[in-house]
């Protein structure tokens, strides 16, 4: 069932979700070589309990029951999605998906961003460019009247374009109280293909792009998703609203992407 939120209600999913920015901007600022994930894990979880909020990852079972043991994905290089934070160093190169969600006056906020760790190749810049293009196009396309397959399809089709992979068993999501709500929101797909976009829906977009096949792997931890082939991936996320107006951005770069140029 989809809940179409108030005006009310969406300023509510703002605030979570620029709470979820204001964690990344804060790993932002640690971000580097050698950080181990479980420091970025702990300093996300004290950020955002110091703001009043919950991890909403933390404890999230998947689909065999299994609960997730952190407060953040951080999935480093040919890791797409799920990372489990642990003991492993960040290094002059890598790229690490940050993906965190939260709980805040009763609603969700869910974001994601791919950080470069120190000069990455410009194989892998490109590839980050083009995801996060891919999300912006994938919003630009989130109007009323237009469908889920609309959205899709704007991500897709700029993501192929430029030899890349999409991945097709994870997607976007409907967001309100529950972290994941209807309709799941793909990333690939044809123009006018299903749901209708209506105001008041609230969705996050979220292209998890592979530099190589889009063929991946489940890890034996049941949670880190990888790709097959080994070749590294991408992944951005915002949570939109559908307004008479446009699509309008809840969550926010803005403040992260500050903190990386300060750091250049």
């Amino acid at each position: 069932m989809i809940f179409l939120k108030t005006e009310d209600e969406i300023e509510l999913l703002r605030e979570s979700n620029q709470l979820v920015g204001k964690t990344l901007a804060e790993l932002a600022r640690y971000i580097s070589p050698g950080v181990t994930t479980i420091q970025l894990d702990q300093i996300a979880e004290s950020f955002i309990r110091d703001h009043g909020a919950e991890p909403t990852f933390k404890g999230f079972p998947n689909q065999n029951g299994k609960p997730f043991p952190a407060s953040i994905c951080t999935s480093i290089n040919e890791v797409v999605v799920h990372g489990i934070p642990d003991n492993q160093t960040l290094i002059e190169g890598d790229v690490v998906s940050i993906d965190c969600g939260v709980r805040l006056n009763g609603f969700c906020g869910d974001s994601a961003y791919t950080f470069a760790v120190g000069e990455i190749s410009p194989e892998k810049q490109q590839l980050l460019d083009i995801t996060k293009k891919a999300l912006y196009n994938g919003i630009n396309a989130a109007r009323v009247g237009n469908r889920i397959g609309d959205i899709g399809h704007a991500v897709q089709s700029l993501c192929e374009e430029n030899g890349y992979g999409v991945l097709r068993e994870f997607t976007g999501h409907g967001i309100g109280k529950e972290m994941h709500e209807d309709p799941f929101v793909p990333n690939f797909g044809k123009k006018g293909t299903r749901e209708q976009l209506l105001v008041g829906l609230c969705i996050a977009i979220e292209p998890m792009v592979t530099l190589g096949n889009r063929t991946i792997k489940l890890l034996a931890d049941d949670w880190t998703v990888a790709t097959k082939d080994g070749k590294p991936a991408a992944h951005f996320e915002h949570t939109i609203a559908i307004t008479h107006s446009g699509p309008t951005i809840l969550s926010s770069f803005e403040e992260l992407e500050k903190i990386i140029r300060e750091k250049a």
